[in-house]
């Protein structure tokens, strides 16, 4: 099943968000080593502004969603608790690449978030996730190693799923044509017993009709026999 557009945009949202953030990171970077962070520069402006757009279609569709009552009020609460997120995430990215406030730290959190995906159609919050033991003290190559293998093991997952619901599929196929094939056999039995019925019935009349006219003609025996035994006695001498 495919998942609600919505939360579609809210990863990518989510996605971008993460990617501005390593951005900040690396630009940061340029300027500790003497870089020129020019190009990065211009490229942050673009995805804040893209950022930025992204959470109002968020709000937009959250709001069109609740209007026309396509999602439960506990959903558009959690809906509306992430976008409240996302924008004060916007706030601190924003804040960051202006040099208001030192770079924040929850970029590891969503890789981690980004790996454990969503479920049952929930988006997980990337900036409400904890660091777990198995990934303290990874770099982000390393973790973004760890999301691509558990992402692999989902795919193989969803490729052993769809092979069996394949197989399913052909076996309902035939039994579907097994099924008509059993129901042209009955047809042809029904239509059978109808002409062995009107061949019974047919033959059943000719039976009756034979019996009639065999009575008819013991009837006729009998009276020419009489008529034989009338004829012999007035003739016979007394």
């Amino acid at each position: 099943m495919s998942q609600d557009p919505w939360l579609q945009n809210y990863d990518a949202t989510c996605r971008l968000a993460q990617e501005i953030a390593e951005n900040i990171h690396e630009r940061n970077r340029q300027q500790r080593t003497g870089g020129n962070p020019a190009k990065i520069n211009m490229t942050l402006r673009a995805s804040l502004q893209k950022l930025k757009q992204n959470i109002a279609q968020l709000k937009d569709g959250l709001l069109r969603a609740s209007s026309s009552r396509r999602v439960m009020q506990s959903e558009a609460d959690r809906r509306q608790n992430l976008i409240d997120d996302l924008l004060t995430r916007e706030k601190q990215l924003n804040a960051t690449f202006k040099g208001d406030i030192t770079e924040p730290e929850p970029s590891r959190s969503t890789l981690m978030a980004e790996g454990a995906g969503t479920s049952h159609g929930i988006a997980a919050n990337p900036w409400l996730v904890n660091e777990t033991e198995e990934t303290r003290g990874l770099n982000f190559g390393e973790i973004k190693q760890q999301q691509q293998r558990i992402i692999e093991a989902q795919d193989a997952g969803l490729d052993a799923l769809a092979a069996v619901i394949s197989r399913q599929k052909i076996m309902g196929q035939e039994i579907g044509n097994e099924l008509d094939e059993q129901n042209e056999i009955i047809d042809d039995l029904a239509h059978l017993v109808d002409k062995t019925d009107d061949r019974i019935r047919n033959e059943t009349r000719r039976v009756k009709l034979v019996e009639t006219k065999s009575a008819s003609c013991g009837m006729l025996v009998v009276i020419v026999l009489l008529l034989i035994a009338i004829v012999v006695i007035a003739v016979w001498p007394v």
